[in-house]
């Protein structure tokens, strides 16, 4: 088999690790937020995990890592290209800590996803942490507009299952598409979003992560011009 066919056998095979959590996190004091930011122009990334705390979700901890991707650019394989520099990152922020963060927020999909192992669920089982998948647009599946007002959700569905939900996260401001990645269930996942979101449309873990891997691979491109 090829290195596609090779990824989506071991998506397969790892899927049956991943655990719902009929409770999920009852209290998180500690979130870690993973981004990867890719340059258009060559095969350099950077990743990125930010640490906050609650209650402000102030940042406590963070590390960057910037590399070369290894796998190329799939839909429905990116976990196999983001996760080496989001691990290696998530390395350097571990002993900084006096314990592992409560919940994982990434910056992509969990079960909502062709296979039901997006980028979110490897982190997870990868990591055995409660992790949640928050993507900017969907992927799979189909779903009705949320109403308008903040918390208000509707169900993504694929093949007749619930896999996510539609979860507007600020009044009348476009909704986020939040899918369970490992160890937690969805009315958890959109609680702790929500807290996530005091306000903006998308989690501080995701916003801080993103301004993280950007400046990181700003900082690489120029340093190689």
């Amino acid at each position: 088999m090829g290195q596609i066919e090779d990824a989506e056998v071991l998506q397969a095979d790892l899927r049956r690790l991943v655990r719902a959590d009929t409770r999920g996190p009852e209290l998180v004091t500690t979130v870690a937020g993973f981004d990867v930011a890719y340059d258009t122009g060559s095969d350099l990334l950077a990743g990125a995990v930010v640490v906050l705390a609650a209650p402000d979700w102030e940042a406590v901890a963070s590390a960057t890592v910037v590399g070369r991707a290894a796998f190329p650019y799939v839909p429905g394989l990116l976990s196999f290209r983001e996760l080496p520099p989001l691990l290696d990152a998530w390395e350097t922020v571990l002993p900084r800590l006096a314990a592992p963060p409560d919940l994982l927020v990434c910056d992509g999909h969990g079960i909502a996803h062709p296979r039901r192992f997006g980028l979110a669920c490897h982190l997870g089982v990868t990591l055995n942490l409660p992790t949640v998948g928050v993507a900017k647009t969907p992927f799979v599946g189909e779903h009705s507009p949320p109403g308008g007002r903040r918390a208000d959700r509707t169900a993504i569905m694929l093949d007749g299952e619930p896999v996510g939900a539609a979860l507007r996260t600020r009044d009348g401001v476009r909704e986020v598409y939040v899918s369970v990645g490992h160890r937690t269930n969805l009315d958890s996942a959109c609680r702790w979003v929500l807290e996530l979101c005091p306000s903006y449309r998308l989690p501080e873990t995701t916003r801080a992560a993103d301004r993280l891997s950007r400046d990181a691979l700003a900082d690489a491109l120029a340093a190689s011009h």
